[in-house]
């Protein structure tokens, strides 16, 4: 019998590829019902490792990656919000999630995939209601994820009569390590394990391969699963390397064990599925969930030990943006109103600092471009959005207290104050998405704007600092300072616009390198009127 491999190939790519956009789409579907509550999730309930590999194995199942599970709990970590040795019981539990997919694969309705996807696309393109797109989207991807297994599945069906593919299963049978290696360079490839678990669900249904051979291949695809968050870690923080680590050393360790009791394995895999009669399929699925179930088992009483190992491996302080306040507490408000507000006030001074340190990273990344400081940027960003809401709660408990004259100023003060530092946070927010669409679009600045661009931004972070130093001292020199110095940043900002027409009009500058050239700006007028509006607070006090 003549084999079409040309057939094969483009329906095992074309299948795998729709499989692919199945399982992506269904997980940012599932991400956007489920919303902010993941993460809060992963935060709340990861007060121990135990807790934490519950959240981890729920979380992934629900975004049907382990990948984007690790990613969200190295944020958690660089936040404060979560010890690392906290993360490494969320990992393990990402492990035990991810095999979610595989049991759903098992549930033989491949034939459906088509009509799930219409309805999917129903929900999507003719309701207007964002849940149901939402949910329109998660069974679109969960019909796609099907749609390309089917697809797949008739690709791989003439590989039964391939000689060459024979000899090759025969050999991963005879030698397990083979299995492993093929596994692991398959999953690299693809970055998704429950992909390949799904082909080697397909291979083992088909009769392709038997048990001996499917499951050294299993273990492969959990080792080369880590190869995602291995990428997301080079040059990322050091909480995000460690946590790549625990992937990795928490998967080989697994596979080296398991490759081990290779025999004992095979025969409980067998008796699994002899015993509750399952099919090929699902036999795959059992055996998957088992391995991880059991391999976190095995090193759980080992977090210690493994956090010990990946801290030494990886050495140095991490760089933690604290989401958390660090001066409220509840306690104050009734025994002491006037140290509760000067609580209040060393958050709100700390608050202060973070928009100046997230303005100087938004400077360095429109300078040289590294992701790395739009990262810190966008997480200080946030930490600002958290702190405010914890602040301004506090500060609203806290004028029910009885407070004197002086106090009441002051606290209506703190509560302008933290709402400009807030908005402080948005503005170099936008400054960054301005700059990112700048480097998408390959928008070139000329020499002249970079030069006014850097000395408006170095004169607005003098502003923003002088500003707090006036809050915290409450010091009317520095205030007046800040007022003058908000006065030269209009000046400059109207100076530069006109700069920047004659050079448009000289065609120096495109059209869309000025548009990024005034937004900045004019963000950065905006961040010298809410440090000005914090100077004035200081002056209304005097």
């Amino acid at each position: 019998m003549e084999i079409d491999v040309q057939k094969m190939i483009f329906e095992f790519i074309g299948g795998l590829g729709i499989f692919l956009f199945g399982l992506k789409y269904m997980g940012e579907g599932l991400q956007k019902i489920a919303g902010e509550r993941l993460r809060d999730l992963l935060d709340r309930f990861t007060s121990n490792p135990f807790m934490g590999v519950l959240a981890g194995a729920i979380v992934t199942a629900l975004l049907q990656s382990s990948s984007t599970t690790t990613v969200l709990t190295v944020g958690l970590v660089n936040a404060g919000f979560m010890t690392f040795r906290q993360a490494i019981g969320v990992i393990m539990g990402a492990n035990i999630g991810t095999t979610m997919t595989a049991f759903i694969i098992g549930i033989d309705i491949k034939e459906y995939g088509l009509p799930i996807l219409a309805v999917g696309a129903l929900l999507l393109f003719f309701f207007k209601s964002k849940k149901v797109t939402y949910i329109g989207q998660t069974l679109f991807g969960f019909g796609a994820l099907f749609f390309g297994l089917e697809v797949m599945s008739g690709g791989v069906k003439p590989l039964r009569d391939l000689q060459t593919f024979h000899d090759l299963t025969v050999s991963m049978s005879d030698n397990p390590i083979l299995g492993v290696v093929i596994g692991t360079v398959f999953t690299v490839i693809v970055q998704s394990s429950s992909a390949t678990i799904g082909i080697l669900q397909e291979f083992y249904g088909q009769g392709l391969m038997d048990i001996d051979a499917a499951l050294p291949v299993l273990f492969g695809d959990n080792i080369g699963t880590t190869i995602t968050a291995v990428l997301a870690a080079i040059g990322a923080s050091v909480g995000a390397r460690r946590a790549a680590a625990v992937h990795v050393i928490f998967n080989v360790l697994g596979a080296v064990l398991f490759l081990l009791l290779l025999k004992p394995f095979t025969i409980y895999v067998e008796f699994l599925r002899n015993q509750f009669d399952l099919e090929p399929e699902m036999t795959i699925a059992f055996a998957h969930g088992s391995f991880n179930i059991a391999n976190t088992i095995l090193q759980f009483p080992f977090i210690a030990v493994l956090a010990w190992i990946v801290v030494k491996v990886i050495p140095g302080k991490d760089s933690i943006v604290e989401f958390k306040p660090r001066h409220l507490d509840p306690i104050f408000i009734e025994q002491s109103p006037s140290l509760a507000l000067d609580q209040a006030k060393e958050e709100v001074i700390r608050m202060g600092e973070y928009a100046y340190k997230g303005l100087e990273e938004t400077s360095y990344y429109l300078n040289n471009h590294k992701q790395k400081h739009a990262e810190v940027a966008l997480q200080i960003e946030d930490a600002l959005n958290n702190l405010d809401r914890k602040i301004t709660d506090y500060l609203v408990e806290l004028s029910s207290a009885p407070l004197s004259d002086e106090e009441s100023h002051k606290h209506s003060a703190l509560m302008d104050s933290v709402r400009d530092i807030e908005r402080i946070g948005d503005h170099f927010e936008n400054i960054v998405e301005l700059i990112d669409y700048k480097i998408s679009n390959k928008v070139d600045l000329t020499e002249q704007a970079n030069e006014d661009l850097n000395d408006m931004i170095s004169l607005t972070l003098m502003t923003v600092k002088q500003a707090m130093r006036a809050l915290e001292n409450m010091d009317r020199e520095e205030a007046l300072a800040v007022v003058q110095k908000e006065d030269q940043i209009d000046q400059m900002e109207r100076a530069y616009r006109k700069k920047h027409i004659i050079r448009l009009n000289e065609g120096l500058c495109s059209g869309q390198a000025g548009i990024v050239f005034v937004d900045i700006i004019s963000n950065l007028e905006r961040i010298g009127d809410h440090a000005v509006n914090i100077a004035e607070e200081v002056l209304a006090e005097q």
